[in-house]
């Protein structure tokens, strides 16, 4: 069905060229779960190798971006695609620009791993690791909902992020009580609450995603919606 709906909304005429791009988005994707992946080991290992690597494989996803960015436009310009057509450009377009910000938020993750945090805080990063592996779930989960176009997937995964806003509370207030009972510990929690807040919003951007591949297969923008109202257009139509 999802491939019968993705067929329906790309002309024949570029079919290449716009499958080109999402396998671009798709090789992008992959690489940023991987950089998000490996901004988490080195923040558990304190690895500053690791670290580093993350921060050098920023740019490949900015170029990724950049070239993805590009040949969408030259799709538009040649082909004049059809409403349903832009709505799956509109959805790569802007898929890509969450990507490249979830790399962001993994560079700044790496940097953490790099600066005041060390072993003595090591009961700190527990928590935050769990919170990273599940971001990494979520990211992984939203982009196999993208290669498919599966809008169902896509909205069980855009339900997802309230259970990482809700273990980001969690941690702050874990985060908070340290700071107190040890006001030598600030500098250090303090590097784990900005890795804690940079999770949160890859939470964000990856619901983002989830929300363009439902906008691109139910040609309804379900942002800012209520849970009824999302709820009602993910119900199949009776005949």
């Amino acid at each position: 069905m999802d491939k019968h709906n993705l067929q329906r909304h790309i002309s024949g005429q570029f079919n290449a060229e716009l499958e080109n791009i999402r396998n671009q988005v798709l090789a992008m994707g992959g690489l940023v779960e991987q950089q998000l992946g490996d901004a988490i080991d080195a923040i558990h290992r304190l690895d500053s190798d690791l670290a580093r690597q993350v921060i050098e494989t920023d740019q490949k996803v900015n170029s990724y971006e950049v070239a993805i960015d590009e040949e969408s436009m030259r799709i538009i310009a040649r082909r004049q695609p059809t409403a349903g057509d832009l709505r799956l450009i509109f959805a790569i377009s802007k898929t890509v620009a969450d990507l490249e910000r979830i790399g962001d938020s993994a560079k700044k993750l790496a940097k953490v791993a790099l600066e005041k945090v060390d072993h003595k805080q090591s009961p700190l990063l527990i928590s935050l690791e769990s919170l990273g592996r599940q971001c990494i779930s979520m990211l992984h989960d939203v982009l196999d909902a993208f290669a498919r176009m599966n809008a169902e997937s896509a909205f069980e995964v855009h339900g997802q992020d309230h259970d990482i806003d809700v273990k980001y509370e969690s941690m702050l207030r874990e985060l908070m009580t340290y700071m107190m009972e040890d006001p030598r510990s600030i500098p250090a929690v303090m590097e784990v609450m900005w890795a804690a807040r940079a999770l949160e919003r890859v939470g964000d951007r990856v619901q983002n995603i989830a929300e363009y591949v439902i906008y691109f297969v139910k040609g309804k923008d379900i942002r800012h919606l209520d849970e009824q109202q999302v709820a009602k257009i993910m119900t199949p139509e009776q005949d």
